[in-house]
């Protein structure tokens, strides 16, 4: 059990560090720095690991993404509701593509409705700067090219046969 439980924890870690250094290969559409890597990563800590693991991997990511100035305080909304509803999606059907679009519509539409609010009372913006869905397409342009880099990645890993063998370890199985 502290196995898997070490297993788990130094993926996450792994996949944390993937997703900070992600964001300097970031760009910015219309207010918002899009960083895909990030959103890759959600969806890798939740085939992997889980809904919880994905949350904690996007706040801590996020977290650290904003100390390092990499990042805005829209990191948090974004990547955290993405990582939740594709690690919830995933870990009731076990289908990657849900997964896929999961992630899309947890970060471009719920991410972006709730990093409205967060502009305002946060950043101090006023509501007149910025359009209620200001933040839903630069995060859908985000989230899809994450979307699509994860899904490359798994798909590959699946048709390897590798998928099979990282889930085994991290189930403590191997």
């Amino acid at each position: 059990m502290k196995k898997t439980n070490v297993h788990k924890l130094t993926v996450a870690s792994i996949l944390c560090a993937v997703a900070v250094v992600g964001s300097l290969f970031s760009f910015p559409v219309f207010g918002s720095k899009c960083a895909p890597v990030q959103h890759m990563v959600n969806i890798l800590c939740a085939v992997l690991l889980g809904p919880q693991y994905g949350i904690a991997v996007a706040f801590v990511a996020s977290l650290l993404r904003n100390l390092l100035g990499l990042g805005s305080l829209m990191a948090f909304p974004g990547s955290m509701i993405g990582a939740l509803l594709c690690g919830l999606v995933y870990w009731k059907t076990k289908a990657l593509l849900p997964t896929l679009l999961a992630e899309v519509f947890g970060t471009a539409v719920l991410g972006g409705l709730c990093a409205y609010p967060v502009a305002i009372l946060l950043m101090g913006q006023s509501a007149g700067s910025i359009a209620f869905y200001a933040y839903i397409i630069p995060f859908l342009v985000s989230t899809a090219g994450g979307a699509i880099l994860s899904g490359i990645i798994l798909y590959a890993l699946r048709d390897t046969g590798v998928w099979a063998q990282v889930q085994a370890t991290l189930r403590g199985k191997a």
